[in-house]
């Protein structure tokens, strides 16, 4: 079945609209997360911090890859702001990241498409090479993006020189916690958001894999409802679970390979 046929198939574009209430969820998710695990390694709590972070992190993906999309809710420059913020917060420029992952829809595990390069290593090549995934996205944009992507790259990587300095400069221990392991998170990039979703669907690269238990999705933030990411890329986080009801009433034949 084609991706044209899937579109017809499915009722969609309803889910493309967030109510107020929806709209606050997707632009806020982060913020308790953050708080949390600043409060607690501002107290040298570090440890307990981890879990914290990694939730803000995973959060933050989530509100970022909304605004690749223009599914935040909100208009142009405040999904910009919302996109520099988040490159201070997660120590990358996510402008980059937008940049690669556009193409990753448009040329999606071909050779065109970088950021998807590691989804046909093995598991622990894609831990490996997720340095080299971080670099190589800065890179690709800086050659291949238009001015504003350009400009927009190079005024958050120096937004984050500036931020990361004066955090190491003045020894503010509990955001030094936070830029290394946001550092350490951005390096498992190729593994979590490339990896885990499209190993072995070079067959047929639009059907990514999905998650489907309810318990898996709650604790990822419907990060993994992947398949239906890529089937209908318009369609907010916040709605997935409802798309995914849909796609499997209208395909119930439809291959689904499972995440975790």
């Amino acid at each position: 079945m084609t991706h044209a046929e899937i579109l017809k198939k499915v009722q969609w574009k309803d889910l493309k609209q967030l109510s107020v209430k929806e709209m606050l969820i997707e632009n806020n998710l982060t913020i308790p997360w953050l708080l949390a695990s600043w409060i607690l390694a501002y107290y040298g709590y570090y440890i307990a911090a981890l879990p914290f972070s990694a939730f803000f992190f995973l959060t933050g993906l989530r509100q970022v890859h909304n605004g690749f999309h223009q599914s935040l809710g909100t208009n142009k420059f405040l999904t910009w702001l919302s996109l520099y913020l988040n490159s201070i917060l997660m120590m990358t420029s996510i402008h980059a990241v937008k940049f690669n992952h556009i193409r990753h829809h448009k040329y999606c595990l071909s050779e065109e498409d970088y950021e998807g390069k590691s989804a046909g290593m093995s598991w622990y090549g894609a831990i490996l090479y997720g340095p080299v995934h971080m670099f190589l996205i800065h890179k690709v944009t800086l050659q291949l993006g238009n001015r504003n992507y350009v400009r927009n790259v190079l005024i958050e990587l120096l937004s984050i020189a500036l931020v990361a300095f004066g955090v190491f400069y003045f020894q503010i221990h509990f955001l030094m916690y936070h830029i290394i392991v946001m550092v350490f998170g951005e390096f498992l990039m190729a593994f979590f958001a490339v990896w885990t979703v499209h190993h072995d669907t070079e067959h047929n690269p639009a059907l990514a894999r999905t998650q489907r238990s309810g318990w898996k999705n709650k604790i990822t933030f419907s990060m993994f409802y992947h398949l239906e990411h890529h089937l209908f890329p318009a369609v907010p986080t916040i709605k997935l679970p409802e798309l995914a009801k849909r796609i499997d009433e209208a395909m119930p034949e439809l291959e689904k390979k499972n995440t975790f």
